[in-house]
């Protein structure tokens, strides 16, 4: 053999073993947790579930509880299916979903693939399963503590809530919620809900010119403060909102970070916490701890320096109020 040839040969078996050391975990390794995330439509960067699902398994895979971590962001509803299986199929240990769309498809996986374990986040389900593990949130403490914001914040005493419809039990909750953290305040404040129960049932999550009118028909009535829950459809209130110049609450997601310059009057946005609750279910199943359907805790953007450090202070002390449950919504779980 001639040295050109010689060098040919370890030059390729130099980039063989540099691929082989690249190469990622086989979660197919009993010694090796891997964990997936498989985002909804809106992707990895909607500055709100999605995002902060993954932020939670970044975090775990630094803090040294997962060894390998990936996501697939869902192009279209027809995916969700084939992405979950994507990463059962390859020995995923835990696959994350999100968003109500695809409870059926995590419940069918569960199902499919009892060796993995599948975390719902924001997907109340009916059957259990031993592979499945829902995070919902408490809904009826997010619209009560926006009610609370909304009735400090309030000049005129009349603030609206706009949501989906109160068909879907979130929804409800959301907005009864925001009815009770309101008059928690200012038992005589004029709270006005509104619920998108005779619109298209094509145009769930996405009716924003509903949200719009609705919003503007109350802002010309007196409202001075908006809340509005329900994917796009909560969103066109909270653009009118902002067109108007009048202050407005979001939920599901950074709002203001989301909408850009058309949510130019959101002053908060109330959350559910689901980085949290990935980090420490982690950790948990890395010991292999069984686990139980989970409340995810609840926090909020934080307002900007324009309103006082008391406001805050105030904020702060319902929301540790509501998390111990020494302050009560009183608004059931379910709609009756």
């Amino acid at each position: 053999m001639n040295f050109t040839a010689h060098k040919a040969i370890t030059a390729f078996l130099a980039i063989l073993l540099l691929a082989a050391c690249m190469r990622s975990p086989d979660c197919f390794d009993d010694g090796i947790f891997c964990a997936a995330l498989v985002t909804d439509t809106l992707g990895v960067n909607d500055h709100g579930i999605n995002q902060d699902a993954w932020a939670g398994l970044e975090n775990s895979k630094a803090d040294g509880m997962v060894d390998r971590i990936e996501f697939i962001e869902s192009v279209d509803t027809r995916d969700y299916e084939k992405n979950i299986e994507y990463f059962a199929k390859n020995g995923f240990d835990v696959i994350i979903t999100v968003g109500a769309g695809m409870r059926d498809e995590t419940l069918h996986a569960a199902d499919l693939f009892p060796d993995s374990v599948f975390i719902g986040i924001d997907q109340a389900q009916e059957e259990t399963r031993p592979n499945l593990i829902p995070i919902t949130f408490a809904e009826d403490q997010m619209g009560f503590f926006a009610g609370a914001l909304a009735a400090h914040l309030s000049k005129t005493r009349m603030v609206a809530a706009i949501c989906e419809t109160s068909g879907i039990d979130s929804m409800w909750r959301y907005c009864e919620g925001f009815r009770a953290g309101a008059h928690y305040v200012d038992k005589d404040l004029k709270v006005l809900v509104e619920y998108r129960d005779t619109g298209a049932s094509e145009r769930l999550f996405i009716d924003e010119a509903w949200g719009m009118e609705r919003a503007q028909y109350f802002i010309r009535r007196g409202v001075d403060v908006v809340f509005a829950a329900g994917g796009a459809t909560g969103q066109g209130a909270l653009r009118a909102a902002s067109k108007a110049g009048i202050m407005a609450i979001g939920t599901e997601r950074d709002q203001a970070a989301a909408l850009g310059e058309a949510g130019s009057s959101v002053v908060t946005s109330v959350y559910g916490r689901a980085g949290v609750e990935i980090q420490a279910l982690m950790r948990s199943l890395k010991e292999g701890n069984a686990n139980e359907p989970r409340i995810s805790q609840i926090g909020y953007v934080s307002l900007n320096e324009k309103f006082p450090e008391s406001l805050a202070r105030e904020l702060n002390t319902l929301l540790a109020g509501l998390l111990s449950g020494e302050v009560r919504t009183n608004v059931t779980f379910r709609k009756p």
